[in-house]
């Protein structure tokens, strides 16, 4: 099996949706058409894509998805998935806080200016010549319910500073001066104040 770092994130699993096994999951790609038409995915454990070292004992399974289908309404912007083998609630339950990924050889190929987001994790954030910190994870902006993502907002790297805080910050294109993946750099030119602003205690939580 590949390291982690040599998989992409492509859904988080939240809770059963519906009697026969399906499952609500954040939907974590651009490519939600990727399901039907490369239904062999794996199932990692919770937090698999975020750690740096993980335990002995995370490796993702793989597993085949039987059908989906994207929601409407208030969970808009999320996807449902049905497994094969998985035709009980009790069977769903037992996927909750599961991640769904792929190895990165299986990605959808990307158009040009575009980037997986899962690239991003591990990157050092350069506002100029100022070193912010490193991407930890990536949050995307929801409804105040929670319910679903809003569309036409910025995600959010969420940043681990040299001093130990956390900064959210947008990423913008308008932002981004440019991106090295294989340097692990993100250079911004970013709007003066917006760090202080996004600032919180490093011993805060994000949700995803």
């Amino acid at each position: 099996m590949p390291p982690t770092a040599q998989w992409t994130l492509l859904a988080r699993i939240l809770r059963p949706q519906g009697r026969k096994g399906e499952v609500l999951a954040d939907l974590l790609t651009d490519f939600p058409h990727r399901f039907a038409e490369h239904p062999r995915v794996w199932l990692a454990p919770p937090g698999f894509a975020e750690a740096l070292n993980p335990a002995s004992d995370a490796t993702p399974e793989p597993a085949e998805i039987a059908s989906q289908w994207v929601p409407v309404g208030r969970n808009s912007g999320r996807i449902v998935l049905h497994f094969a083998g998985v035709g009980s609630i009790t069977q769903a339950e037992a996927l909750s806080g599961k991640e769904v990924v792929v190895p990165l050889a299986e990605r959808m190929p990307l158009e040009a200016d575009s980037i997986y987001i899962s690239d991003l994790t591990g990157c050092t954030v350069y506002d100029g010549d100022v070193a912010l910190g490193v991407v930890e994870s990536v949050d995307f902006p929801t409804t105040a319910d929670g319910s679903h993502r809003l569309e036409d907002a910025a995600p959010l790297l969420v940043i681990a500073s040299p001093d130990h805080e956390e900064l959210l910050v947008p990423f913008a294109k308008s932002y981004v001066v440019g991106i090295d993946l294989l340097a692990k750099s993100i250079h911004m030119s970013l709007p003066e104040g917006l760090t202080d602003l996004n600032r919180s205690s490093g011993n805060g939580n994000h949700t995803e």
